[in-house]
């Protein structure tokens, strides 16, 4: 089973789930939202969200794909431009970090650690554009369908609570423990495979 992140354009857009391709829960400031679901193509809106992003920012989400099926993404961007992300009463998102507007993955690839690799690649790729943490706004109610991402899972992850809420705390997640997260776990696996290799096998006691 081969898995692989791949970063969020244009063309692999329509790899997202049908109902997040055309969702601008975060893109846009809630009347903007609702003027666009009401008469407009919300789905051209976030393409040009994507396309703006990506040309004044860099990279602002990952697709993960198993076999090369799309099994699950995850969208990040400076607050700035996240218009969404100042209706939450625990904002602002602090003035070093990015905020992770939201993640999913589908239900037949839950449980085998891609959302834990989705984070990984997003704290990869902030570290090496020298920004300090990711944080976002979790859920406490996890609701079917939602824009948001739950708390829980914001928490298993390795994010931690900076500002309480009875329904959306803002949580961060240093990078730099991220990211020493990740190399225990790469060094962990170069030891087991040390002690697996054909050489060590033959190796006199």
């Amino acid at each position: 089973m081969s898995r692989r992140l791949v970063n969020i354009t244009l063309d692999n857009l329509d790899d997202l789930p049908h109902r997040c391709r055309g969702c601008v829960f975060w893109e846009l400031d809630p009347v903007s939202r609702d003027r666009a679901l009401e008469s407009g193509d919300p789905g051209l809106e976030k393409e040009a969200w994507i396309s703006s992003t990506l040309l004044e920012w860099g990279s602002c989400g990952k697709i993960a794909y198993v076999d090369n099926v799309p099994a699950g993404f995850v969208m990040y961007a400076p607050p700035l431009y996240v218009p969404r992300s100042v209706a939450f009463p625990t904002s602002p998102v602090s003035a070093d970090a990015v905020l992770l507007m939201t993640a999913h993955i589908l239900p037949e690839f839950a449980g085998g650690g891609l959302g834990r690799m989705l984070v990984q690649g997003v704290a990869k790729d902030l570290t090496r554009r020298a920004v300090k943490a990711i944080e976002a706004f979790g859920d406490l109610k996890d609701e079917e369908g939602g824009c948001m991402v739950p708390a829980d899972y914001l928490l298993s992850v390795g994010f931690k609570t900076v500002r309480p809420h009875h329904r959306y705390p803002r949580l961060r997640l240093e990078l730099k423990s991220a990211l020493s997260w990740r190399e225990d776990v790469e060094v962990a696996l170069e030891r087991l495979l040390g002690s697996m290799t054909p050489e060590g096998a033959l190796r006199p006691v």
